[in-house]
C-alpha cells in the first residue's frame, strides 16, 4: 500500500504550498485534512490549466507578503519591548510569560508577527531581561529585547542569610553581633 500520494493544491496550504503546486504528503494527510476541507484534489491537465490564473494571482500575494515581512523585520531588529507582571518577593511571575503574550505586545506596537514566529530561548519565568528571536520565514528573522518588569516595587534587601557548618547543621548567628553563638553544651 502506498504510504505517500500526488495531490494538486487548490488553495494555499501554510507549509506546503500555493495554488496549482503538485505535491507529495502522506496518505493520512491527504485523507484526514487535505481532501475533506477540499484543499488538494487529484492532478489532472485541465485542473492545472483552469488554475494558472488562480495560482498567478496566489504567487502575486505571496509576493507583497514577502515584502511586507522583508520591511517588517528591518524595523524590528534592536526593538525592545517592556511587559509587566506579578510576581513574589524574589522575582518569580505568578506565571510565565508565552509566545502568545509576546505576539500582542508586539501588535500593539504595531508589528504583525504570529505566536509561532516567536522563538523563546527559554521558559520565561522571572523578572529579567531576555533576548527574543523572531523569525518569519527561513531567512528572514530579527532580535528583540525583551525586559520583564514587576508590577510593585520589590524590596530585594539583602537578608540575613543561613549559614551551615560542614555537617550541614545551621548555624546560629547572635543578632547583636556577628559571631556565630557558641552551641550549648549538651546535658549529661
Amino acid at each position: 500500500m502506498a504510504r505517500s500520494v500526488k495531490l494538486l493544491l487548490t488553495e494555499n496550504v501554510d507549509n506546503l504550498g500555493i495554488v496549482g503546486d503538485i505535491v507529495t504528503v502522506r496518505l493520512g494527510y491527504a485523507r484526514n485534512y487535505l481532501l475533506p476541507f477540499n484543499y488538494a484534489t487529484t492532478p489532472s491537465d485541465e485542473l492545472i490549466a483552469s488554475l494558472a490564473e488562480k495560482r498567478a494571482q496566489a504567487e502575486k500575494e505571496v509576493a507583497a507578503r514577502r515584502s511586507e515581512r522583508e520591511t517588517m523585520i528591518g524595523k524590528l531588529s534592536g526593538q525592545e519591548l517592556t511587559l509587566t507582571r506579578a510576581c513574589n518577593d524574589q522575582g518569580q511571575l505568578y506565571g510565565s510569560v508565552t509566545q502568545q503574550d509576546i505576539a500582542n505586545a508586539l501588535k500593539e506596537v504595531g508589528f504583525a508577527v504570529s505566536p509561532r514566529e516567536v522563538r523563546l530561548p527559554t521558559t520565561i519565568k522571572r523578572v529579567d531581561t531576555f533576548d527574543i528571536h523572531i523569525k518569519v520565514d527561513s531567512d528572514l528573522e530579527a532580535d528583540i529585547k525583551l525586559w520583564v518588569v514587576a508590577d510593585r516595587e520589590l524590596d530585594l534587601e539583602e537578608s540575613n542569610e543561613m549559614e551551615f557548618d560542614n555537617e550541614g547543621e545551621l548555624i546560629v548567628k547572635d543578632s547583636k553581633s556577628e559571631k556565630p553563638a557558641e552551641a550549648a553544651p549538651a546535658a549529661e
